[in-house]
């Protein structure tokens, strides 16, 4: 919630007696003016500051002398944090983290440099593992989002370069990544560093899927296993957050197969063996079934429609057809729950999602078979008619209660 929302609705509220006037001032006092844009400054200056200072030293790196390069390196980096400290000790707490964040990004940049000046042959990625370490062991000692958001890009960087440079898995930084800033996200749920750190999971999960040269749809079990880890979070917002990148995932891969499962040409880079793979995504479900259960919200258990395995289908059009039907039962879900709740942000998500799937469904079971001009007239008025219904019945919901002061 955003103070201009505050300053605009806290009015309507204490007109309608629904809060006071000073409890009016109260809410607007939990919100300062721009205090956050502006502690963004120092966080985006630390990293251009440090972009800059790696260029400059990158362009004239080879003609320093040696002992130059490692007191530049090592200089610049405690530097950094003992900067970082200075500030941080004084309550400039914005500033200090950016020079912590500077002193982290100096160290890998020590790292790759240092290799690079003693011609060390990176034949496994311990050098990028032990700067994973460094961002999460910073993440907890100062409590950080910004060092949380840095530590999850730097795993992702290092399992990308140990997969596509050394052709090898590394399964301590995927534990580092789950494990660690896992846990300091459990204790410290956060909307924005759940939704970072699901995205960063489901990248070391593909990862993982394509250097074992498995069926893709194996992706699925580790993400909606991350999926469930967010059914089992207290915190709604930070869960549901957890919880948006699987889901995106899942509806974008159906959507896919709604599009051109008909070709029916990569059929066989779907379809695991069944027993195996059913079994370990029913163990999944079942631990966020029981999550949604301790939680009070099993209505959710909607959202594992997108996971009805309808790509055993042969290829072809039942494929298609099956993909379309499964999209159609999630969105129909997502409107009902948002209907049953008289929440507006989920019928309005709803909504969308039922009209983008109307859309390749009538593009996918008419092209072929109508006049084109017939096909858009038809295809518009369809579009149009869902849009007014929808948009009809979504007016019939009140506006979110506002928070109880």
């Amino acid at each position: 919630m955003s103070r201009k929302f505050i300053e605009i609705e806290g009015q309507h509220w204490v007109e309608q007696g629904i809060i006071s006037p000073d409890q009016h001032q109260r809410l607007l006092a939990l919100y300062p003016e721009q205090q956050r844009a502006i502690g963004l400054l120092p966080l985006l200056g630390s990293l251009l500051v440090g972009l800059s200072a790696l260029s400059l030293v990158a362009a004239n790196w080879q003609d320093l002398p040696e002992l130059l390069r490692l007191g530049l390196l090592i200089g610049s980096m405690v530097g950094a944090y003992l900067g970082g400290e200075h500030f941080l000790q004084r309550g400039f707490r914005s500033m200090g983290i950016g020079l912590v964040a500077l002193g982290l990004i100096l160290f890998g940049a020590g790292i790759v440099l240092t290799s690079q000046m003693y011609q060390l042959v990176g034949y496994d990625v311990t050098g990028l593992l032990a700067w994973v370490v460094a961002g999460v062991v910073l993440t907890f000692i100062y409590q950080s989002h910004f060092l949380f958001i840095l530590a999850v890009a730097i795993g992702v960087l290092a399992q990308g370069y140990s997969v596509g440079s050394l052709s090898s898995y590394s399964y301590a930084s995927a534990l580092l990544m789950a494990g660690g800033l896992g846990y300091y996200w459990w204790r410290r749920p956060d909307a924005l560093c759940g939704a970072i750190l699901a995205t960063g999971l489901l990248w070391q999960s593909a990862l993982l899927i394509n250097h074992l040269h498995i069926k893709i749809t194996w992706f699925f079990v580790p993400a909606m296993l991350v999926y469930a880890a967010g059914d089992w979070q207290p915190n709604r917002p930070a869960a549901r957050a957890l919880q948006a990148p699987p889901l995106v995932a899942a509806f974008l891969f159906m959507l896919g197969l709604g599009m051109f499962g008909e070709a029916g040409s990569y059929t066989d880079q779907l379809r695991p063996h069944f027993v195996g793979f059913v079994g370990a995504l029913l163990l999944v479900f079942g631990l966020s079934v029981a999550g949604k259960h301790a939680r009070g919200h099993l209505s959710s258990a909607a959202d594992w429609l997108l996971l009805l395995p309808g790509y055993y289908f042969p290829g072809g059009l039942p494929l298609a057809v099956a993909a379309l039907v499964v999209l159609y039962a999630y969105t129909g879900s997502v409107l009902y729950r948002g209907f049953q709740e008289q929440a507006a942000d989920r019928v309005n998500l709803g909504t969308a999602l039922f009209i983008l799937t109307t859309m390749v469904a009538y593009f996918k079971l008419t092209w072929e078979f109508m006049d084109k001009s017939l096909f858009f007239l038809l295809g518009g008025l369809l579009l149009l008619g869902l849009s007014w219904y929808l948009r009809r019945r979504a007016r019939s919901i009140p506006p979110s209660n506002p928070p109880t002061p």
